[in-house]
């Protein structure tokens, strides 16, 4: 069962079948299909639901832990966070917040308390990162979430950038957290 964490500004939550036309609405913005590589554009009707009804499955089989992101003040969803492609002991950190929400640290939040789940709850031993080379925005939330760059990807994934975060460095720089 995936469990509700907190952040100062953050609730994530299990997704459920009322956050489909939200998440439809914010997905479905061409510009966040442009900079990830799994939301397709146009976002139909259905796919939401589809996605939402695979997340207990996929967490139930730890293949991967998706959280809704909704702000704590005003209960609105803004976005999702996951570590996907768990396999041993390592996953891939994934994330996308609607275009209203951007600039506004809510990625780097997000992304800091579920890495915190992933190496504590899941004893996950490495969490991997990746984004496309023209969003750069979301280099700088996986490394002020305090991955390291590993490489550029120019011969199966052109134009995607590689991070790792290894789970010793993250205790070292987190203390507290674990």
């Amino acid at each position: 069962m995936i469990p509700t964490l907190e952040t100062e500004r953050l609730i994530l939550r299990p997704f459920n079948a009322e956050d489909a036309p939200k998440v439809q609405s914010l997905a479905g913005e061409k510009i966040i299909a442009d900079m990830t590589e799994n939301i397709p554009h146009p976002y139909l009707d259905g796919m939401a639901e589809e996605w939402i009804g695979l997340h207990d499955a996929w967490c139930k089989n730890r293949k991967a832990v998706v959280f809704a992101i909704v702000i704590r003040e005003s209960g609105e969803l803004i976005g999702a966070v996951s570590i996907t492609q768990i396999s041993g002991q390592s996953g891939n950190l994934g994330y996308w917040i609607g275009l209203p929400y951007w600039g506004q640290g809510y990625c780097t939040e997000a992304s800091m308390r579920i890495l915190e789940f992933g190496f504590n709850h899941y004893a996950l031993s490495r969490i991997d990162a990746r984004h496309l080379a023209g969003n750069p925005a979301s280099g700088r939330v996986i490394t002020k979430s305090g991955f390291q760059y590993v490489r550029d990807d120019v011969v199966s994934e052109p134009g995607v950038k590689y991070y790792k975060l290894e789970r010793q460095e993250w205790l070292c720089k987190n203390k507290n957290l674990s």
